[in-house]
Formats: structure tokens, C-alpha cells, sequence
């Protein structure tokens, strides 16, 4: 998919690790970023957006988004005429999202995420939305911010999982191949 391999080109991963990793930003491996975070394995990352199939001008929720990388390789998807909301309940993270992401993507924010609270209903629905930790189940909460036709992409019992949302509001939901870990939602 040319569209990824471009977001991947144009949003480098060491701008998004703290300095102490940057020097192992090309390996393929999940790297922790402080506050029992990680910024995830790169191979991982891709699996998960070419299933999410985030299009321009598309309204995209990234929840756990860490240190920001995933929330600007939806934002370059996306494009100036979509909008990407990271959230993550580490008030750090939230900041070291802001920060890495700086000016590039102005049609991406990061928001701290409410107390109880999963996603963000009040900014819902959402075209798509990527989970980037495991609950170890399909959250209702979630798919409930999904639009129709709407897609997310979560780990689930370390299976990534596809929900669909489709037009009439039923929901389907398969598993991708593969085994995967992830750090737990919080």
C-alpha cells in the first residue's frame, strides 16, 4: 500500500522516542517510552493500519496513543481535510504527544483521557478507531463511537481484532492472523 509506505517515509519513528531509544528507532521491536508505555513494534503498527484502512477526510480515534507516532501516521492517512484525536490516560504521554507532534499535522490533537472514561464518547462517532493496548475484549464503549460503516482495530486477548460497523448499525467483528503483545489498557 503506497499511502503507508509513504506515512511511514514521511513520519519517522525516532522523532517520537524519548532520546535514550532513538538509536534504536529501526529496529523492529516494541521500545519503552516511560510510564509503563512502549511505542510499538513498527511490523505491528503497519498490520494494524493497512486493516484499518484510515482514508482522507476521515474522523480517526487513537486510543493509547503513547508518545504520538501512531496518532501522525493517521494524520498524514487522514489528510488535512480528516481529523485525528489521540488519547491516553498518562498526562506525560499526552504532553510527549504534543510535543513530538509539534506543528506538522494541525488537523491532529491529543487529548487526556476522563477518569472511567474509554475513547471519547463526547467527540464520537468516529470513522475509525485504532486501540494500541489490550483490554483482553472488544469494549462496547468503543464500538458504540464507531460511525456507520465505521472500522476499529484492537488488540484483544493479544488477537487483533477487526469491528465493523456497518450501515444499519450491526456490528462484525473478526480476528486477524497472528499472535501479538501488547501492554494492557488502562
Amino acid at each position: 500500500m503506497a499511502r503507508l509506505d509513504d506515512a511511514f517515509d514521511v513520519v519517522a519513528r525516532a522523532d517520537f522516542l524519548p532520546p535514550k531509544v532513538r538509536p534504536y528507532a529501526d529496529l523492529d521491536r516494541a521500545l519503552a517510552i516511560g510510564h509503563d508505555a512502549t511505542n510499538s513494534q513498527p511490523y505491528t503498527v503497519r498490520y494494524m493500519l493497512e486493516h484499518l484502512d484510515a482514508q482522507p477526510g476521515h474522523k480517526v480515534l487513537d486510543v493509547g496513543s503513547g508518545s504520538g507516532w501512531t496518532t501522525a501516521l493517521l494524520a498524514y492517512l487522514v489528510g488535512e481535510s480528516g481529523t485525528v484525536i489521540g488519547v491516553d490516560v498518562v498526562p506525560e504521554l499526552v504532553e510527549m504527544g504534543r510535543q513530538h507532534m509539534d506543528e506538522r499535522f494541525p488537523w491532529a490533537r491529543f487529548e487526556l483521557a476522563e477518569d472511567g472514561v474509554l475513547g471519547l464518547p463526547g467527540e464520537a462517532p468516529f470513522d475509525r478507531i485504532l486501540v494500541s493496548a489490550d483490554g483482553g475484549r472488544i469494549p462496547a464503549e468503543l464500538e458504540e463511537q464507531l460511525a456507520p460503516g465505521g472500522r476499529m482495530v484492537l488488540p484483544a486477548a493479544q488477537r487483533i481484532t477487526i469491528v465493523q460497523k456497518e450501515s444499519d448499525g450491526r456490528l462484525t467483528r473478526s480476528a486477524a492472523a497472528g499472535m501479538f503483545s501488547f501492554v494492557p489498557l488502562r
